[in-house]
């Protein structure tokens, strides 16, 4: 069995995030840098957000405020633990019961707070899966073009988007020690759209019985299943499209080596 004293869980704080550089000061505070100008207004955002937000959830969540402006700099509390490893059905359940309250909260207050809204999201999402045609497909053995394709076609923006998301969803966001999920972290992508792509991960990274367990908390229905694994499924594709942006050719490579693992699994 796990135990919360087994290590100190500040050991497993990280820094190497897409968008922001972040720093651990005095073991107690996370200091978050943006790597590129057009994420300020998101991280901005983010401190309007999550001060309100906070109180509606049952786990605890990253609450940054702004503490310079050139360069733009926010700060917040760290939540101490590991990246989840999505096999403890415990945080299975605790994340289900999170989303379950996620999605319920009031999208009007937040995008009154500047959360991108449905029209917005829907936009640039279309744009994105047009790169994904262009710049992605291209870039993969011509024997896997037809279910790239289809994948794709599947997983098009539904033209309905219902709620809050918090939309970058995986393992290092959620932090655990022993059965306990300690909180979730990094709201920057924070928007109004599908539920689906929350429960990407935690449907189909994980274990069996994580995922039940996700299942029974939030009360998944098999259309929002289908639907989080077509966006799972597409998940590499952004680290493609990522890598080219960055010009980090190995980035490349991995998210098409991402890419070709996902589509034969769903073969």
């Amino acid at each position: 069995m796990t135990s919360a004293t087994d290590s100190d869980p500040r050991e497993d704080f990280e820094d190497d995030g897409w968008d922001s550089d972040a720093v651990l000061v005095d073991g107690r505070w996370v200091d978050r840098t943006p790597k590129r100008l057009e994420r300020v207004p998101m991280l901005r955002c983010e401190t309007r957000l999550m001060p309100w937000l906070s109180p509606q959830l049952p786990l605890a969540v990253s609450v940054p405020w702004v503490i310079a402006d050139d360069p733009f700099k926010v700060r917040h509390e760290l939540i101490p633990g590991s990246p989840c490893p999505g096999i403890d059905p415990r945080h299975g359940e605790a994340m289900g019961t999170f989303l379950s309250a996620l999605h319920r909260v009031d999208p009007v207050g937040a995008v009154a707070l500047g959360v991108p809204d449905a029209q917005t999201i829907h936009d640039e999402q279309q744009t994105t899966h047009e790169r994904f045609r262009l710049e992605v497909i291209p870039r993969l053995p011509s024997d896997a073009w037809a279910a790239a394709r289809g994948l794709l076609e599947r997983a098009s923006p539904p033209p309905t988007r219902t709620c809050l998301t918090h939309s970058d969803l995986g393992p290092d966001h959620i932090r655990v020690i022993g059965h306990t999920v300690t909180g979730v972290i990094d709201w920057a992508d924070a928007c109004i759209g599908d539920p689906a792509i929350d429960l990407a991960w935690v449907l189909n990274g994980t274990s069996a019985e994580f995922a039940d367990a996700v299942v029974k908390a939030y009360g998944v229905d098999e259309e929002l299943a289908r639907r989080a694994y077509n966006l799972y499924q597409i998940g590499p594709w952004h680290e493609v499209i990522y890598g080219l942006d960055a010009d980090q050719p190995d980035v490349v490579d991995s998210g098409l080596a991402g890419v070709m693992r996902r589509l034969r699994r769903g073969a």
